[in-house]
């Protein structure tokens, strides 16, 4: 294994900088984060849970649409597409893309199906409890013949595409049969948030970025110790033919496996972590973006690991902007 740190302030600007206006697509389960807000002052008698007072509410992007909007915060145009429910969660998603200058044009409406919402109830920045409204079943051949056809129109355009797949039925086994040899075909690559389910449906993809559960789920053992996480690492990457795996490790930052490569371990910078929520959202976006501009894997991971280190400051979904991220490297040791 390897730790080492390559990459100059320098050289991050440069990179972040060639990102700027690359166009990326951006598939999966597009989801709405509704938050409330209070305090605890007493235990319910009805039951031994704590009473919220709830003193505000919110609503944030969430799943794909999250990554979407991680990937216009370094200055790339996304192409978000995904699927949402005829109601009001969806009418709030499209008006939350809007706020941010993002598009809904290409979500497409399946009035069998609700919009995907997890609503989390947090007292004094601790979530108390989440509740989900969601449907996981895969979506009908007509909504995955329609994201066929939309990716194919888009395919000359594209620098890169990321898979945000969250199992809620938009991503299926016959989609990435179908489209993941087109995007290979095409030069675009392609990165994968992974579901369990689907995991080794992601063949031949650039990078594929599971956490150590996930990554362990897979691999059919937990990674307790560092022999399996290495061993685990290499044979994911080579039974899946991708370019790298790049599994996360919460506060033990991340590793990255390529061909031929020992494995780069890249320490946590997050210096404290109020909410991991949409991390996994950020790693994938910025790896993806780099990838998109011409950086390496292992560069991408670097800047990966410092975009995930400041989102996880706040609580709920957030993004990591250009400057933000340099700022990030200027405090590193």
């Amino acid at each position: 294994m390897n730790q080492s740190r390559s990459l100059s302030k320098a050289d991050v600007a440069d990179r972040l900088d060639r990102v700027r206006g690359r166009v990326l697509l951006v598939l999966g389960d597009v989801m709405l984060d509704r938050y409330l807000w209070g305090n605890v002052h007493r235990i319910s008698p009805e039951a031994p849970v704590p009473v919220v007072d709830v003193e505000s509410e919110s609503v944030r992007l969430g799943g794909a649409a999250n990554v979407a909007q991680n990937v216009a915060a370094l200055g790339a145009r996304p192409i978000l597409i995904g699927v949402t429910g005829d109601d009001h969660p969806a009418r709030l998603l499209a008006a939350e893309l809007a706020a941010r200058g993002l598009g809904s044009d290409n979500l497409i409406v399946d009035t069998t199906r609700p919009t995907s919402i997890k609503t989390r109830i947090v007292a004094r920045h601790q979530q108390v409890v989440r509740a989900d409204q969601e449907s996981r079943e895969e979506v009908r051949a007509v909504i995955e013949e329609q994201i066929i056809a939309f990716v194919r129109c888009r395919l000359p355009d594209l620098a890169a595409c990321i898979v945000s797949d969250y199992g809620k039925g938009v991503i299926t086994r016959s989609l990435l049969e179908t489209l993941l040899p087109e995007l290979t075909k095409a030069g675009v690559p392609v990165c994968v948030d992974p579901k369990e389910t689907h995991f080794f449906s992601y063949r031949g993809v650039s990078v594929i970025t599971p956490n150590l559960l996930e990554a362990g789920a897979a691999w059919g053992r937990p990674l307790r110790t560092d022999e399996l996480l290495d061993q685990a690492g290499s044979e994911l990457r080579e039974r899946l033919a991708a370019h790298a795996v790049l599994i996360t490790r919460g506060d033990r930052g991340m590793s990255l496996f390529e061909t031929d490569r020992p494995r780069l371990d890249l320490n946590t910078v997050a210096r404290e972590v109020y909410d991991v929520t949409g991390a996994g959202d950020t790693v994938v976006s910025v790896y993806a973006a780099l990838l998109a501009a011409g950086a390496s894997h292992p560069e991408a991971a670097e800047i990966s690991n410092h975009a995930a280190g400041i989102v996880v400051r706040e609580v709920g979904t957030g993004t990591a902007s250009p400057a933000a991220i340099l700022e990030s490297f200027h405090e590193a040791p």
